[in-house]
């Protein structure tokens, strides 16, 4: 699990560092609220983030709101780093988004602690948005054979979405979940193996 620590105070920073490397994280640290919102903006950006409230650039509150205006913000867990203490302090940082705080007089325990929720809670995030895609494609792929099926009407062959002509059966198969087995209809029966196509009774009298 990454974890980004944005903080503007060194000896903080630094403490915040060692104890997370010595817990197993791997560590991506900001000197600043700019360099940590450019970092949050990265493909790649840490889902785990601990963010000091007061910082030059941007403040943590600030890229706590930033992240949650993102489409993909709900996965990021962000914990809030400060000396504050007051109650609308705490409602300003939950309603900016934040997940969770951590005082500036950090007790190692207790950060540990939350910093195992926060990882839980990322992951739990994640797999949960692995299953939403997982069943909008679902979705998609059903609206699709719902659709109309370009199918020529001389050798019944079928017009994929990429402009591949198929047999039936190859796209049921890649399509679908059905099952094919072969068999002939009465008409077709009839046609091509006429010798098969006689009724019980007089095959019963031919054998007589």
């Amino acid at each position: 699990m990454r974890v980004l620590i944005a903080d503007d105070e060194q000896t903080s920073r630094r403490l915040l560092e060692t104890s997370l490397i010595k817990w197993g994280y791997e560590v991506t640290v900001a000197a600043d609220g700019l360099e940590a919102w450019s970092i949050l903006q990265q493909p790649d950006a840490p889902r785990l983030v601990i963010l000091d409230w007061m910082m030059p650039g941007l403040d943590g509150i600030e890229i706590c709101r930033r992240v949650r205006q993102r489409e993909d913000g709900s996965l990021t867990h962000i914990i809030i780093l400060t000396s504050r203490e007051a109650l609308e302090d705490t409602v300003t940082g939950f309603e900016a988004g934040a997940d969770d705080f951590i005082t500036k007089t950090i007790n190692r325990a207790e950060l540990r602690a939350r910093i195992q929720v926060g990882e839980r809670m990322v992951a739990l995030q994640q797999a949960l948005a692995s299953r939403i895609s997982e069943l909008e494609q679902a979705l998609k792929h059903i609206r699709r054979l719902q659709g109309i099926l370009p199918i020529c009407m001389h050798c019944h062959k079928i017009r994929d979405d990429r402009e591949v002509w198929q047999r039936l059966e190859e796209y049921i198969s890649e399509n679908t979940e059905a099952m094919l087995s072969h068999s002939l209809c009465p008409e077709c029966l009839r046609k091509h193996y006429p010798q098969f196509a006689t009724g019980p009774s007089k095959n019963n009298t031919d054998a007589g």
